[in-house]
């Protein structure tokens, strides 16, 4: 299968790992959105369910059925939307070490004061602003 120039080109000039933007936290949350747009709930739900990129079910057990062996060392994604603002869930997500220094979740938008990461990865956020986006448009919807 052969990739159109178009969308090689595309992937050579927008890499996938750009420099983060720094969000503004106010309190105990980032209130703008990264992107300076809403993201996508069912897009963000695909990366909350995803084994490869998200990881999130691997401690956090969601209302996701479909998905089997869910995580239960984390707080139930259940209701998280009724539990925590649009912020607060991106702050929770983009570095949530910010409102606790000794949690095990990882900082998925930062790329500094960063431990044991391997070189492919080093100076790249796990997930991108988009990607971020999409996760906090679907959490925000988890109402009971």
């Amino acid at each position: 299968m052969r990739i159109p120039l178009v969308i090689a080109l595309l992937l050579i000039a927008c890499p996938a790992a750009t420099q983060p933007v720094t969000p503004q936290i106010v309190d105990d949350a980032i209130p703008a959105s990264l992107t300076g747009k809403p993201g996508d709930p069912v897009r963000g739900r695909t990366i909350v369910a995803s084994r490869s990129t998200g990881l999130c079910l691997l401690c956090h057990s969601g209302p996701i059925a479909e998905e089997r062996f869910q995580g239960d060392i984390a707080p139930s994604l259940a209701g998280a939307g009724s539990r925590w603002s649009e912020g607060q869930l991106r702050l929770r997500i983009v570095d949530g070490a910010r409102l606790n220094a000794d949690t095990i979740m990882p900082a998925y938008y930062r790329t500094d004061g960063l431990q044991r990461v391997a070189r492919n990865f080093e100076g790249k956020t796990i997930l991108s602003a988009g990607q971020v986006e999409d996760v906090v448009a679907y959490l925000v919807t988890l109402k009971d």
